[in-house]
């Protein structure tokens, strides 16, 4: 019940955020009409505001993700609809297998899941019916619709749980596992350079080059390269032109005086408590030692991010400012009144006042400024640099009459130096066709470009004159490896029938408790794969970079499955291995589900919610 119990509220959790911040800015003008839902897995049904409210959630996670806008034509290219609608069918044919089991709750179980959730929490911390109301109008909903859907996550969530949980793997499973992953070997080493050679390789005569040259002719194939001509302008190209007088900078300083002029702040966590014996009480055990500033605001059903204030200066604190400001970092002070009521402060930070002269602060803004005007200048010319394009114009041309630089490259995806350093640049690059005309289009740093795609060079091989020191030198390499390789086998086998490093004249290094996931500098990249793959102690040769490399495996030593290093290693990787186990049942169960019940989808109704995001 324990285990049904926590997934009931990771998942009451899930729909919470669903709801409250996937309904921002869309939820609370819900979709009108006739339409319903955008499908149905059986008989249960997938609500058009369901699906509306998990796409704008989807939408809004991946903006924060990354930072940027995301347009809904950016969103389809990047298949969030098709994801949002798989992720909802499996969760609708979980609840139509839960409803055809029978399993559900009562209403018990739906009053305690709300009194638990802290967003229909008054400012004394219990659940307070006009919050809960308004939360859910504010969202778009009435009660017995969320409530609805409280139960249904709830009752989905007990069949979950039955499905994913109890299912442990064999303990030989994962102790094999742990063997793989845990065993380790020592071994000792040593290279053999030219200098180990009885006479310098020769040089190679021009049959050898033309041999050498044909047998890898891979290693001299020109990729395919790209011809294309481009015309293109960034702010830097601008900013000798761009002249920034004193009094504008000046106007700037003053407008960004609160990014040069701060004054002192502090990093400040504050705990509201429900009365002020409260916080007196509370402010008395973190005192004496009884309790923590942590304990306390876990006793009250909080993390420490919900009480972070993050950096704030005295006007923010009210009467709590003189106590905050004249305290110690770690130190816990009050209780003093706030706005929500009684509440102790813990200082984390010091942040001291910033004073920046407009001297000190010029540089920073002409910098500023000549780029923002640059960008400017190049927005006021892409209407007339289009108009030039759709009339005729080339790329030469566009050289001529603006103040685009003209140029060009023979690209391949492994470009990176001037434009081709741009994201933009380098995706139409690889994707333009000769049929296409030359457009705008923007760069990250505010420049623009177009591009005229003039041929596509396949890959070719380059002729031996032009790579002939290349060639001569790879020769050279591979031929004193392979006469290296040859003595190190003979003194490899000399090594298995009992002779030393020593004794050979060899400088040997000894490497102890080896595991396969290490690393091993300077030797060859598949050194460890070679000395895991043997069953015995024996020895091996490899060749690496002009030298012969001779490993002798001295010990292989399985894992102790007693040690407390271990055992936390088999916890990790049953829970793990379980967690992968429980993934796969579910995901297989979600299939028969529909294979059995059915799907369908209104592809009309999927249309008309997503206009409402164009």
């Amino acid at each position: 019940m324990a285990k049904g119990n926590s997934i009931s509220k990771t998942l009451v959790w899930i729909l919470m955020g669903l709801l409250f911040v996937g309904l921002a800015g869309f939820g609370a003008t819900n979709l009108t009409g006739t339409v319903r839902s955008v499908g149905a897995v059986g008989d249960t049904p997938i609500s058009v505001d369901d699906y509306a409210r998990a796409l704008q959630q989807e939408i809004r996670s991946v903006q924060a993700e990354t930072g940027q806008g995301l347009t809904f034509a950016q969103a389809q290219a990047l298949q969030i609809p098709q994801r949002v609608l798989s992720q909802l069918i499996t969760s609708t044919a979980i609840t139509n297998e839960a409803r055809s089991l029978g399993v559900s709750v009562g209403d018990e179980t739906v009053a305690r899941e709300l009194m638990g959730i802290s967003a229909f929490q008054g400012a004394g911390g219990s659940f307070d019916r006009d919050t809960y109301r308004f939360a859910l109008q504010n969202a778009g909903l009435n009660e017995s619709e969320f409530e609805q859907d409280l139960r249904e996550e709830t009752a989905r969530s007990l069949l979950q749980a039955a499905i994913v949980s109890g299912n442990p793997m064999p303990d030989t499973y994962i102790e094999t596992l742990l063997g793989f992953v845990g065993e380790t070997r020592s071994f000792t080493w040593a290279a053999l350079d030219d200098s180990a050679l009885d006479a310098p390789v020769p040089a190679p005569t021009e049959e050898e080059l033309a041999q050498f040259h044909q047998d890898n002719i891979a290693r001299y194939t020109l990729p395919e390269t790209r011809d294309i001509t481009y015309a293109w302008l960034t702010p830097d190209m601008l900013i000798d032109t761009v002249e920034i007088d004193e009094a504008t900078l000046r106007k700037a300083y003053d407008e960004q005086s609160d990014r040069f002029n701060q004054v002192e702040r502090r990093l400040v966590e504050r705990l509201v408590l429900p009365d002020t014996e409260a916080a007196e009480a509370a402010i008395a055990r973190i005192e004496s030692g009884d309790g923590s500033f942590e304990a306390e605001v876990t006793d009250r059903g909080l993390a420490l991010p919900d009480v972070d204030m993050g950096d704030v200066t005295r006007g923010d604190l009210g009467d709590a400012a003189d106590a905050v400001f004249a305290a110690e970092v770690d130190t816990v002070v009050g209780p003093f009144a706030s706005d929500l009521g009684p509440a102790i402060y813990r200082v984390n930070g010091v942040l001291p006042a910033q004073e920046t002269s407009f001297e000190e602060a010029q540089p920073i803004l002409r910098e500023q400024l000549v780029q923002d005007r640059a960008r400017r200048v190049i927005d006021s010319l892409i209407t007339d640099i289009d108009d030039l394009l759709a009339g005729g114009a080339t790329l030469e041309e566009l050289a001529q009459e603006t103040e685009m630089v003209l140029g060009q490259i023979d690209w391949t995806p492994q470009s990176d130096s001037e434009i081709a350093g741009y994201d933009n640049f380098r995706d139409l690059a690889g994707t333009v066709s000769a049929e296409d005309f030359p457009e705008v289009a923007e760069l990250g740093d505010g420049g623009i470009f177009a591009l005229r795609l003039n041929a596509v060079n396949p890959p070719s091989p380059q002729p031996l004159d032009e790579v002939r020191d290349q060639v001569a030198a790879d020769w050279t390499r591979t031929e004193t490896e392979t006469r290296l390789l040859a003595q190190a086998e003979a003194l490899a086998g000399e090594l298995a029938e009992g002779k030393t490093f020593a004794g050979l004249g060899l400088a040997p290094t000894t490497v102890t408790g080896q595991t396969r996931s290490g690393q091993l500098p300077n030797l060859p990249g598949n050194a460890l794969e070679a000395l895991f793959a043997l069953d015995t102690p024996g020895t091996l040769t490899l060749p690496h970079q002009g030298r012969a490399i001779i490993f002798r495996l001295d010990e292989i030593t399985p894992p102790d499955f007693e040690s407390e290093e271990n055992q936390v290693i088999l916890s990790a990787l049953e829970q793990q291995v379980g967690a992968s186990l429980a993934a796969d049942m579910f995901e297989a169960l979600a299939r028969d589900i529909q294979s059995r019940v059915g799907i369908s989808i209104d592809q009309q109704a999927l249309n008309a919610v997503h206009a409402n995001f164009q």
